[in-house]
């Protein structure tokens, strides 16, 4: 059988195609595609349209490729969403979660004494984002209150997606969960919460979990596409696909998923939402099979992407390549002050490098000013928070960690995964890189009987492909 993963994250998406070869996963891209931020009506959204025009245009290619898939699922980031009317269209636009409409909705939320986040935390198990879809979507009816007096349903971008190829509704579980409005340990929808923040509870589809079939598609995209099959349900939040591919044989393992941002923590099968845990903000979203993440969201490799951009074209016309950067780093010398990565100046400035230099002046360190300083600044302050980040998850789990696998693009990072290895003083494991689109075609694979369980998808992930080992530096 072949299955299509389609994995979207914040800058780019791609189609990859899975199958089963002689034991192995074998995987082929077959598409890919660019994701940007737009301005529309005062605030930062996501194309929202041509995500889904990609999205179907993949799938013709898979096809025309002579890849036609079985399953296709769809994965993106988590807390953005979408409104539906009464007759399926689409109401407004797709705000994006770097938008500035969230400031001050936790504040005004305990002001008022709708609810404090010590009991939002308590009940859902999320931490304090400034972009929880909660605080979303209280910005949205304070701003569009008609707009959610008109809704019918609410989707999740890759539900969103799932629904224009299909026609069918469904909130699937793992990103429902980072909306900070599913109770943490009954995996539903928390209805009081949701009256609370007053928001309208019957525009919220049932939660369906990771391996259920959507449907098939609908006439019009199989025309289009030229042929049909089923779409199903992977954990459609990214990370936690991305988790479901990592090969750890320690269960004292801390998990990585390395891209845009770095989610880090370990998989528990009961949520832990006490004081501590909170204070610390950790979160715990929801896994697929009966798991729970329980990591910190941490900047990323956001703020080197946007470096990237912002210096432009080199002599050749082009952007500099991500290895190209990485020897830079390595290449570079100085002392730089260790930046607190997850500030929210960070989150969406004008000027990264101005942001980094800026805070590096305040911290009366060195400035970093070529490429290669300003890149391995950003390195080496990630992997120190990394490291506070392993600790804590040790303490708060009281299991010490003894390793880090790492999933996702950013395990290709030789500097990061040497300066995280540091940093920490545990082993790195590197791989796979193609974390989040495995993750999305175990699932599929799961739901189809190739596999039994997760236990034996992981054991076929393991032999499949190449894992590195890296030793902190003596």
């Amino acid at each position: 059988m072949r299955h299509v993963a389609v994995d979207i994250g914040a800058s780019s998406g791609r189609h990859i195609v899975g199958e089963v070869v002689d034991g192995k996963i074998r995987l082929t891209e077959v598409y890919r595609f660019d994701n940007t931020l737009v301005e529309k009506n005062g605030h930062l959204c996501w194309d929202i349209d041509a995500l889904a025009e990609n999205v179907i245009q993949g799938l013709a290619a898979a096809h025309e490729q002579g890849l036609t898939p079985d399953t296709v699922g769809i994965d993106t980031w988590a807390v953005d969403y979408v409104l539906l009317d009464e007759e399926g269209k689409r109401i407004g636009d797709a705000v994006a979660y770097r938008d500035g409409r969230t400031e001050g909705i936790r504040e005004e939320l305990e002001r008022t004494g709708a609810v404090t986040f010590a009991e939002h935390y308590e009940r859902t198990g999320i931490q304090f984002q400034r972009f929880n879809t909660a605080y979303q979507l209280v910005a949205h009816k304070r701003e569009h209150p008609e707009e959610l007096e008109r809704a019918k349903t609410f989707l999740m971008v890759p539900d969103y997606l799932g629904y224009v190829l299909t026609g069918e509704v469904a909130n699937e579980y793992t990103n429902a969960s980072t909306t900070a409005l599913v109770d943490a340990r009954t995996r539903t929808w928390d209805d009081e919460l949701i009256a609370r923040l007053g928001l309208p509870r019957a525009i919220f589809p049932p939660i369906s979990e990771p391996g259920h079939e959507l449907g098939r598609l609908a006439p019009a995209i199989r025309e289009r596409v030229g042929f049909d099959c089923r779409v199903v349900l992977p954990a459609t939040h990214d990370t936690g696909s991305a988790w479901l591919a990592v090969p750890a044989s320690d269960p004292a393992a801390a998990y990585l998923s390395s891209g845009t941002w770095s989610l880090l923590g370990c998989e528990n099968t009961e949520p832990l939402t006490g004081v501590a845990s909170a204070q610390a903000n950790f979160t715990n979203e929801g896994g697929a099979y009966g798991t729970y993440r329980y990591l910190k969201n941490i900047m990323g490799m956001w703020m080197v992407q946007s470096v990237r951009r912002e210096l432009g074209p080199r002599d050749d016309g082009k952007l500099p390549s991500f290895d190209t950067l990485i020897d830079e780093a390595f290449a570079a010398r100085g002392d730089f002050p260790v930046l607190d990565v997850d500030a929210d100046r960070f989150l969406a400035p004008a000027s990264m490098v101005e942001e980094v230099r800026a805070a590096c002046r305040e911290a009366g360190g060195p400035v970093p000013e070529t490429p290669g300083e300003l890149v391995r600044c950003i390195y080496d302050a990630l992997a120190a928070d990394y490291a506070r980040t392993v600790i804590e998850l040790g303490e708060l789990t009281g299991t010490p960690r003894t390793c880090i696998n790492i999933v996702g693009g950013g395990s290709q990072n030789r500097y990061m995964n040497q300066a995280t290895a540091n940093a920490c003083g545990i082993p790195v494991f590197a791989g796979p890189t193609e974390g989040t689109a495995l993750g999305n075609l175990m699932a599929q694979m799961i739901a189809a009987g190739e596999f039994a369980d997760l236990s034996e998808a992981r054991a076929c992930v393991a032999r499949s492909f190449d894992v590195r080992k890296i030793e902190p530096a003596r």
